[in-house]
């Protein structure tokens, strides 16, 4: 359900800092914290400036939805003209807004924005709506001086909001150090006081059921830093991709090979990077149980032919053969996440491929006692037995692999498997190769979502965003 708070035209300097106070007292209104009312006034502002400056009188509209998400929503109207459409003022409001769409109405724009209302926050009911109704009316225009007065303060606040999560990952970066010193010491100090008695054991496993607590408040910590970190790594890596595929569009001005070749290699770390910043989010989503899953019927040979064409140019420039055999795949078809599926085996493929100097990397799958079976074999340079548990811990990478890579990749397939229902495990030899066997359930237990065509969901990421009606 929508309803209107507020109705604004704006026809000079005056009424774009009446909007903008209009836009922080909203925000207010409806229950949304410091650093959000600021993000909606720095964003209407800039929305609603752009617009007169380019297109003369606008009019916006603020309202608030109580229906699916409740949120604020602001709607700045304008002319319709031949140039494009507030675009640096959009780009400003897509990093500050939760959502930002652009509608044409006849010879009309409208510029649509939203913020999310804090997910604990109650649904604003018909009397809270009227309260915020009459308090926007009552709203007196603030003078130039006052409202870049309260600019200032809100970035003051911003900064000292800054300062405050910097101290916070300083003390974490700190507990995480203490606790990890406390582990180490306390592992030492066990192994010595069981080779010269077995005196204190009750209190040696009273001691060491304290740290393991320590050590799961340390992992839950350090997921919460993956996830942030993760999340603020994504906008700006997203923006240099952009920025990278501008430059490298036909229309753009012309660049010279090497140029061309220099932004190309940026675009692709950027690739890269975003890559890594999925996966670590991924797996920190995985350990809290918060993975979402989508489980669809997968058509396993239109999988296996995605990866075989997906994969072979990179098997080609390395000199090996990529064989994917039973082309008809399983004949009864897991009912999974395709996405995450997809990205289990690509990443094995790419494992195999990174440490096999010479020979094949091989795909097969088959269905075995209520499972589907993918086996990943290389002809690589194998793991020593005493290296082939720690492979699958965050990070590590076998000495003299020579592979590269971030030692990432087992850990996240492992990670993925068993929040699919299954398991990975892994058999090698060194200078035989190795064998990586993913066993994924052909039912997970509930109702299947509806089945995706043939390729649908297997890029790289999956970033959850859907689509909804207007505003």
């Amino acid at each position: 359900m929508i309803r209107e708070l507020l109705r604004l035209h704006i026809h000079d300097e005056e009424d774009l800092f009446a909007f903008r106070q209009a836009g922080r007292e909203a925000a207010d209104a409806v229950g949304l914290d410091g650093p959000d009312r600021a993000r909606v006034a720095a964003a209407i502002s800039e929305l609603g400036r752009e617009a007169y400056a380019e297109h003369g009188p606008v009019e916006a509209v603020f309202w608030i939805r109580r229906v699916q998400r409740p949120a604020l929503v602001v709607e700045v109207g304008f002319r319709r003209e031949e140039r494009p459409a507030l675009a640096e003022a959009m780009a400003v409001a897509a990093r500050l807004m939760d959502e930002v769409e652009e509608e044409t109405r006849g010879d009309r724009v409208i510029v649509r924005v939203r913020k999310h209302l804090p997910e604990d926050a109650p649904v604003p009911g018909d009397a809270r709506v009227r309260a915020v109704q009459e308090r926007l009316a009552r709203l007196v225009p603030a003078s130039a001086q006052e409202e870049l007065r309260r600019q200032n303060e809100e970035l003051i606040e911003a900064l000292e909001d800054l300062r405050r999560k910097h101290e916070e990952l300083r003390e974490l970066h700190a507990e995480l150090e203490e606790t990890n010193h406390g582990v180490v010491a306390m592992y030492n100090q066990l192994t010595q006081e069981m080779e010269e008695t077995n005196q204190g054991v009750v209190a040696l496993y009273a001691e060491l059921d304290d740290k393991s607590e320590q050590l799961r408040r340390a992992s839950e910590s350090k997921n919460r830093f993956w996830a942030n970190i993760s999340h603020e790594l994504r906008t700006p890596i997203n923006s240099m991709i952009g920025l990278a595929r501008l430059l490298l569009d036909t229309r753009a001005d012309p660049l010279s090979a090497e140029q061309r070749h220099q932004i190309g290699l940026i675009a692709h770390s950027g690739q890269t990077i975003l890559a890594l910043v999925d996966e670590l989010l991924d797996m920190a989503k995985a350990e809290e149980g918060r993975l979402s899953l989508r489980p669809v019927p997968v058509d396993v040979p239109a999988l296996l032919e995605h990866l075989r064409s997906l994969l072979e140019p990179m098997a080609e420039q390395a000199g090996l053969r990529l064989v994917v055999e039973g082309a008809t795949g399983p004949s009864d078809a897991p009912v999974t996440d395709e996405v995450m599926l997809t990205r289990i085996l690509r990443n094995l493929l790419a494992n195999g491929l990174k440490f096999t100097r010479r020979g094949e990397v091989r795909l097969a799958a088959r269905t075995e006692d209520g499972h589907v079976v993918f086996t990943v074999a290389d002809t690589g340079v194998g793991i020593a037995p005493e290296e082939q548990e720690r492979v699958f811990e965050e990070f590590y990478q076998v000495p003299g692999s020579g592979g590269g890579g971030t030692g990432l990749g087992l850990p996240y397939a492992r990670r993925l498997a068993e929040a699919l229902g299954g398991g990975l495990t892994l058999h090698s030899a060194l200078g035989e190769g190795t064998t990586v066997t993913v066993r994924i359930p052909l039912s997970p237990g509930g109702e299947p979502g509806p089945r995706r065509p043939p390729g649908a969901g297997r890029a790289g990421t999956a970033d959850g965003t859907g689509q909804e009606g207007t505003p």
